[in-house]
């Protein structure tokens, strides 16, 4: 099956970043001049479930930010913020946030809603058979929560080799849908900083030095530092930001605060370069990089304006 799928009402095609996990791989007819299209086949259908496994994590991981902080508000204005902070209240609550982000990335993907059920009993039943022992003394919080998360790992493969031969389901999805996966480095990007927007702060000026850094040791796991233009023009980076650091570190107080906000917005500036000369790092996280750079800076320049000098 193609990665990109047509529908009958004329949406635009969708592209995937890999094939589809539940698409089952084309057999090849075996000739005996060509024997590495049955090698491949195994190979092929191991790596979609890699893949799939690896989005199924990133989904719970983008429910359990994005959807945290809602709870948290909402259990604060409703007055029963103590009744979500009891443990096994939390596991149910971060059970829920993790399904709600995993069948969404499942239904875009087109797989069935058989197996998004399923898949979310494995968020479920590993905490509901926990909850018996806690409740009686067995364990305590911390296994609960733990074992939860252990128990969940099996779940989620045996549900994902169990449906790894379906044919995907119809779907239909909206232009702004699309545009919006599209535009998944961005809205990563935006969730991280979605516990700041509630609570802004200052970042300590340490963490500036992973700007550059970042783009450093991508560099040289890509093997894209080559020429000796593009080696020092991160290098220059390096040092720009290292001075700055020891600035901020040494100076302090209000002044440090506005000196962080500055080298995390400058730095957006080095990433919107980076992005439209496609060099050094992906397009994909230089884009992740730009919104995230903005958006703290933007947090971090909220906490100063609003707190006491």
């Amino acid at each position: 099956m193609e990665n990109t799928r047509m529908y009958a009402d004329s949406l635009p095609a969708v592209p995937s970043p890999a094939p589809l996990p539940t698409d089952e791989p084309t057999p090849s007819a075996p000739t005996p001049t060509s024997a590495a299209p049955i090698t491949a086949a195994p190979t092929s259908s191991r790596r979609r479930l890699l893949w799939h496994l690896g989005e199924m994590a990133l989904a719970m991981v983008a429910g359990m930010l994005l959807l945290g902080s809602l709870w948290e508000l909402a259990g604060t204005a409703l007055g029963v913020g103590d009744a979500l902070a009891r443990p096994e209240v939390a596991a149910l609550v971060m059970a829920t946030n993790m399904t709600v982000g995993m069948t969404v990335v499942m239904r875009y993907r087109a797989h069935r809603w058989r197996a998004v059920g399923e898949m979310a009993a494995a968020m479920y039943v590993p905490f509901l058979l926990l909850l018996v022992p806690f409740r009686v003394g067995l364990i305590d919080a911390d296994a609960l929560l733990l074992g939860g998360h252990l128990l969940m790992i099996p779940a989620m493969v045996l549900v994902a080799l169990r449906h790894r031969h379906e044919a995907p389901a119809p779907v239909r999805r909206h232009p702004v849908v699309v545009a919006l996966a599209h535009r998944w480095p961005a809205g990563l990007a935006l969730l991280l900083t979605v516990d700041m927007w509630v609570d802004p702060g200052v970042l300590s000026p340490w963490t500036m030095l992973v700007l550059p850094g970042g783009y450093l040791v991508i560099g040289m796991a890509r093997r894209t530092l080559g020429g000796r233009r593009v080696l020092a023009t991160q290098l220059a980076g390096l040092a720009v930001w290292v001075a700055l650091t020891l600035v901020a570190v040494l100076v302090g107080g209000r002044t440090a605060d506005w000196l962080v906000a500055f080298g995390w917005l400058a730095h957006a500036g080095w990433d919107v370069v980076h992005h439209r000369n496609r060099r050094v790092v992906p397009r994909g996280y230089a884009e992740f990089c730009v919104v995230l750079d903005v958006a703290l800076a933007a947090v971090m320049v909220l906490a100063i304006l609003t707190t006491d000098a």
